[in-house]
């Protein structure tokens, strides 16, 4: 969900909201209103793509600085050639050629004269148009007009593509290749952007084992945490990954340090109410600000939120869906929000649905991961019907919902679905 930018209130403020009946979008207005983006640094303008503008970027120069061309040909006084065709040709006389980028910078025309000019270079004075080659053929070192040509014809004027003092950039802006060269043109070569976060994952859980290690019965590798690193990744944001056992002292040493080297937490697994559930416990005995902690989203009902020294910190479930699902809808907008992202959140198209979902209920958001598949112009949304859940994660490229206030979408319906790839 693609909800606007909303500034963090102060922390004396902020609601505490521990309710078992919210719902995501009132989890999603608590996660971004307890969010701020991090401070501004400046980077050189190649590696500002991908980041987030931190300051409205106004013109410094006009683009192009002057009167171009925008062909090969002539430059010529357009009322001269108002009638010249191939059997009643217009002569004119050369005075010179005009390349773009070149040292000399005018040739005056006159009536009766004409001067080449190449794509991009200066319209020369006197000249309001610029008939192309192909409407031009030489004769005896004169230039035969053979094709009229309308003030301005095949002329660029000064400012069209960047026109100075205008705003090119709004801050919040994603940064593209494109924006990165119109902020060329405007004479920029240094950027301020919002600084990504770093981002701590801790993986808990007796039973997780680091990638790579040996794997013992019993035991499973821990995908989840690679699976949140990846989609920091993605943004571009570094992440510093641990693994902990299921103990109250490893998980607050765990919390106590990447708190501290971080700029936001998440976790992953003990979320819940279990003998071995105890995230909630630890964070408390840190003294985090709890903000929520369960929402009507299913998978991932377990989630939660809250800040640990003004640092955002997420509480994730330990199954796979409820884990990613959790950290789509929740986490990774608030870490998009930590970047400055004035819409931060998943994009989103609408699809045709090719089966019907069924939800719990209607006091629910009912999330099903799915592929897409182009049908004559538009998407069609296939949800993942696969007992491994990892391998529906790892196929699914969209993502559907039922709303709350619905539990059923019919085959056919068009609906908006989030975007994974």
């Amino acid at each position: 969900m693609n909800v606007p930018l909303t500034r963090s209130v102060s922390s004396k403020r902020r609601p505490i909201i521990k309710s078992l009946s919210l719902g995501l979008n009132e989890a999603l207005r608590l996660t971004l209103e307890g969010v701020k983006p991090l401070p501004a640094e400046q980077v050189a303008l190649v590696d500002s793509v991908g980041r987030t503008a931190a300051s409205e970027l106004f013109a410094l120069v006009d683009s192009p600085s002057t009167d171009a061309s925008l062909k090969d040909g002539y430059a010529v006084i357009s009322r001269e050639v108002a009638h010249a065709t191939a059997q009643d040709p217009v002569r004119l006389r050369l005075l010179g050629a005009m390349a773009a980028g070149a040292e000399r910078k005018d040739i005056l025309i006159k009536p009766g004269t004409t001067v080449r000019v190449l794509t991009g270079a200066r319209i020369p004075s006197g000249a309001d148009a610029v008939v192309p080659e192909e409407g031009v053929r030489r004769e005896e070192g004169d230039v035969m007009i053979e094709t009229s040509a309308e003030p301005g014809a095949n002329i660029l004027p000064r400012g069209t593509d960047v026109s100075f003092r205008t705003c090119i950039l709004r801050s919040g802006r994603h940064i593209s290749p494109g924006m990165a060269g119109l902020l060329a043109a405007a004479g920029h070569s240094k950027i301020p952007v919002f600084r990504n976060p770093v981002v701590g994952i801790i993986g808990t859980g007796d039973e997780i084992v680091q990638p790579g290690e040996p794997l013992t019965e019993g035991k499973l590798y821990a995908s989840n945490i690679m699976t949140l690193a990846g989609w920091c990744n993605r943004y571009r944001m570094k992440s510093l990954m641990t693994i902990v056992r299921d103990d109250h002292d490893a998980i607050f040493r765990a919390l106590e340090r990447l708190s501290g080297e971080t700029d936001a937490v998440i976790t992953s697994g003990g979320a819940w109410t279990g003998d071995r559930d105890m995230l909630a416990r630890v964070l408390a005995g840190l003294g985090w600000k709890e903000v929520f902690h369960r929402i009507r989203i299913g998978p991932g009902k377990a989630v939660g939120f809250g800040t640990l020294d003004e640092k955002p910190v997420f509480i994730l479930p330990g199954g796979p869906p409820s884990n990613l699902m959790g950290f789509l809808q929740i986490a990774l907008p608030g870490l998009l929000a930590l970047s400055g992202h004035e819409s931060p959140g998943l994009p989103r198209i609408n699809a045709r649905l090719a089966s019907q979902l069924k939800g719990r209920d209607q006091d629910w958001t009912d999330f099903f991961f799915g592929t897409l598949e182009l049908d004559d112009g538009m998407p069609t949304f296939h949800p993942l019907i696969d007992p491994s859940r990892l391998r529906s994660i790892a196929e699914a490229t969209a993502v559907a919902s039922i709303p709350e206030g619905q539990d059923c979408l019919l085959e056919g319906s068009i609906i908006p679905v989030q975007l994974l790839e």
